[in-house]
């Protein structure tokens, strides 16, 4: 158990985000978010690891022209200002958001009966893009006694009444490999908040609604 007892870990995979907070509603509000279990996202030719265990795939349309929708999304030193779970940002390289950039993110580990309050820390690299229509990115969050990889797939199509945005992504890992269901859940109730939190970021901004 990497040094965590049971309590321990399902607290810390609440908290654990990788290209997603996992943290979350329990549900999201209805229509937000729609699963699709059918055949895996890709971005030029690469997908999720077909050998994880845990994945959840999810896709939602949103009322925004695709460059607001993408800016939202890879502008990711201000994910802090529309995701409530992230706490920082640092980007490791300079210029546009493409094949290579790599960020460093962080993330909050509520306390419990066997770890202080701590924070996770996520190093994320983007492995594929094809600008304003999908990106892939990989990396570990690590924190004390626990380590997941994860790979994330997102998908932009334009659709009437919007884009369709679709995201799938998979973990692996000792901790959510021992209780699939449990991280399986925790991860779909993270890509559905990510989807709705967009959402709403995104319609605000093209809207010039504050948020």
């Amino acid at each position: 158990m990497s040094g965590l007892r049971r309590t321990g870990i399902r607290t810390a995979l609440l908290a654990v985000p990788l290209a997603v907070s996992l943290l979350g509603a329990a549900a999201a509000p209805a229509g937000a978010a729609t699963s699709r279990p059918g055949a895996s996202l890709t971005c030029q030719g690469k997908g999720v690891d077909p050998k994880a265990l845990v994945r959840y795939r999810a896709e939602t349309v949103i009322d925004a022209p695709l460059r607001t929708i993408w800016k939202v999304q890879t502008d990711v030193e201000r994910w802090p200002s529309w995701q409530a779970t992230v706490e920082t940002v640092e980007r490791l390289d300079d210029g546009p958001f493409r094949k290579g950039s790599a960020f460093r993110w962080t993330t909050p580990v509520p306390p419990n009966p066997s770890t202080p309050a701590t924070s996770l820390d996520i190093t994320s690299t983007v492995e594929q893009l094809k600008r304003g229509s999908c990106i892939r990115w990989t990396g570990p969050a690590t924190g004390e006694g626990l380590r997941i990889d994860g790979v994330h797939v997102w998908n932009f199509t334009t659709v009437q009444g919007g884009v369709r945005v679709s995201t799938e992504e998979t973990h692996t890992g000792a901790q959510v490999d021992a209780n699939v269901p449990f991280a399986t859940e925790v991860l779909r109730q993270g890509l559905d908040a990510w989807l709705r939190d967009l959402k709403a970021a995104a319609e605000a901004r093209a809207h010039h609604r504050p948020r």
